[in-house]
C-alpha cells in the first residue's frame, strides 16, 4: 500500500530512542521529512544521523523539553522556518514514575499531567495552524494500555494519560472539517528501555529476576509475546497516511490482545 507520506512534513517529539524513535523511522522509510526532538541534544542528533544513513530522509534534529512552554514554542518556530508547513504530528513524552495511587501527592499528578497531557496541547497548538492553512493535517498522539485498562503501580500514567484521549476527542470533532484527523494509540508492553524500567522495578518489588517477571508477561499476552518497536511505527505511518483519512477521534490499542475489555 501506498501511504503517499513522500515530502510530507512529520514532527515526531521524544524520539531520540523508544516507540518515538521507531515513529520516525517508520515515517522516513515511507518519504517524509522529518523534525525530531529530544530533550537529549547528542542523543536527538545521533538518531537524525542514523535514521538519514538508513533512508536517505531530510532529518531535522532539535533539542526541545516538551514540558517547557518557551522551548515548545522555540522547536515550532525553528520547524516552520526549516519546512514551511508541518503536515505530521506524533505527540510524545517519558513516562512518569512507577508507583500506586497512595505513593504520590498533588504535585506529582500536576507533573504527570504536565509531562503528558499539557505537553500534547502545547505541541497541537502550535502546529495545528499550519495544518488548518494548507487543508490536511494527521495528529497522533501517544499513551498506553493503560487509558482502557488501568495497570498495576503506575497511578501517575493511568491518571495522566486518560486525559490525552480526551482531549484528543475533543480536538478531532472541531478539526475533522479541515481534513485533518485525531487519534490517539495506546500500546500495551512495546520493547523499550521504558519497558524494561518497568519490569526492572517489578521485578526488585516481587524478588524475582527480570527473566522470570518478561516470561510471566509473555505469557498473560495472547500473542505469547512483548510487541516491537517497529510494529507501533507501523501503525502510527498509517494512521499518518492518506488511506487514513476517514479515521479520526479514536484510540487504538497494539497490545498483543492484552486488553479484556470489548470496547
Amino acid at each position: 500500500m501506498d501511504l503517499q507520506l513522500n515530502d510530507k512534513v512529520a514532527v515526531v517529539a521524544a524520539a531520540s530512542r523508544g516507540l518515538g524513535r521507531a515513529v520516525a523511522e517508520a515515517l522516513a522509510a515511507e518519504g517524509a521529512r522529518l523534525a525530531i526532538c529530544s530533550r537529549d541534544r547528542g542523543r536527538i542528533t545521533a538518531a537524525a544521523d542514523a535514521i538519514r544513513d538508513a533512508t536517505g530522509s531530510d532529518v531535522l534534529a532539535l533539542e526541545c523539553d516538551v514540558t517547557d512552554p518557551a522551548a515548545v514554542a522555540r522547536f515550532a518556530a525553528t520547524v516552520l522556518d526549516h519546512y514551511g508547513t508541518a503536515h505530521i504530528l506524533f505527540t510524545n513524552a517519558g513516562g512518569p514514575p512507577p508507583g500506586s495511587v497512595l505513593d504520590f501527592g498533588a504535585d506529582d499528578y500536576a507533573a504527570a499531567v504536565e509531562l503528558n497531557l499539557l505537553s500534547t496541547i502545547r505541541l497541537v497548538n502550535a502546529f495545528l495552524p499550519a495544518m488548518q492553512r494548507q487543508g490536511w493535517g494527521r495528529i497522533v498522539a501517544s499513551t498506553s494500555i493503560s487509558v482502557k485498562q488501568p495497570l498495576p503501580n503506575l497511578a501517575l500514567s493511568n491518571v495522566a494519560r486518560a486525559g490525552v484521549v480526551a482531549y484528543i476527542k475533543s480536538l478531532s470533532q472541531r478539526v475533522a472539517a479541515d481534513n485533518i484527523t485525531a487519534n490517539t494509540v495506546a500500546p500495551g508492553y512495546i520493547m523499550t528501555e521504558r519497558v524494561d524500567q518497568l519490569l526492572d522495578d517489578r521485578a526488585a518489588r516481587e524478588e524475582r529476576t527480570p527473566a522470570e517477571v518478561r516470561e510471566d508477561l509473555a505469557g498473560d499476552i495472547p500473542a505469547r509475546r512483548i510487541g516491537r518497536p517497529d510494529e507501533f511505527g507501523a501503525l502510527v505511518a498509517f494512521l499518518a497516511s492518506e488511506p487514513a483519512a476517514y479515521i479520526t477521534g479514536t484510540t487504538l490499542l497494539i497490545d498483543g490482545g492484552m486488553y479484556q475489555g470489548l470496547m
